[in-house]
């Protein structure tokens, strides 16, 4: 596995200088996407665990991340994944659900963290002292490892969303709104898994009629197991 850029650890170090030891970095996959599910995951990496070559998970290859997204699994303390899918992202609206899925991720970690470390966002009232990093899946490890696991899962949920849905090309642009993207969506009309509060849909959508009837629909399908 080649370097890729070079990962500050500074964090961390100051943390267990401080006294921490499970430092907990949480991440999340999926934010500013059309479709598909927002994925996010909460990663404690143990003291002795080489992060060399790691970084944020949009920096790294699809090979690098396949074969980080095993070290961190194999090597982690914990790994606590999570995940919306669309029709609570329209419900609850994407930054109430992006807030929400990091807290459960973090909730859902077999072993307690001693302190978080979160990428950007500040996340209010958490149980466990946290901090939020501007660029916090550059600069920490956690946070880098977390973002590679949410980004793994998401992207393999969406190979199989594509296999149920080629014409819209998931496998390729992993449901952002690319101008391929768009013109799928154009040509043949929203599926299940788009999200269809967003802007980036609704303007492809004649009428408000027809936007109720493709979310209703959507909303059956994802009740009657058909979106997972």
């Amino acid at each position: 596995m080649k370097s890729g850029p070079k990962l500050v650890e500074f964090y961390e170090r100051r943390l267990r200088a401080e006294g921490f030891r499970l430092i907990a970095g949480a991440d999340e996959a999926g934010r500013g996407a059309l479709a598909g599910p927002l994925v996010a995951a909460a990663v404690i990496l143990p003291e002795s665990f080489d992060i060399k070559g790691l970084t944020d998970s949009k920096l790294l290859t699809a090979r690098e991340r396949d074969q980080w997204f095993d070290r961190i699994r194999d090597g982690a303390v914990c790994v606590s994944v999570v995940k919306a899918l669309p029709r609570r992202i329209d419900h609850r609206g994407l930054h109430v659900s992006n807030l929400a899925l990091l807290r459960a991720a973090v909730k859902g970690l077999e072993t307690r963290p001693d302190f978080v470390l979160w990428d950007g966002f500040h996340l209010g009232r958490v149980a466990v002292p946290n901090l939020a990093i501007k660029k916090g899946d550059v600069v920490t490890a956690s946070v880098a490892a977390a973002s590679v696991i949410a980004k793994v899962t998401r992207d393999r949920m969406m190979d199989r969303y594509h296999r149920r849905f080629p014409q819209y090309g998931f496998d390729h642009h992993r449901g952002y709104g690319t101008p391929a993207h768009r013109a799928a969506i154009a040509e043949h009309g929203p599926c299940p898994i788009h999200r269809m509060s967003f802007k980036g849909m609704t303007l492809y959508l004649e009428d408000r009629a027809t936007y109720e009837r493709l979310y209703r629909k959507a909303v059956a399908e994802e009740a009657e197991g058909a979106v997972t």
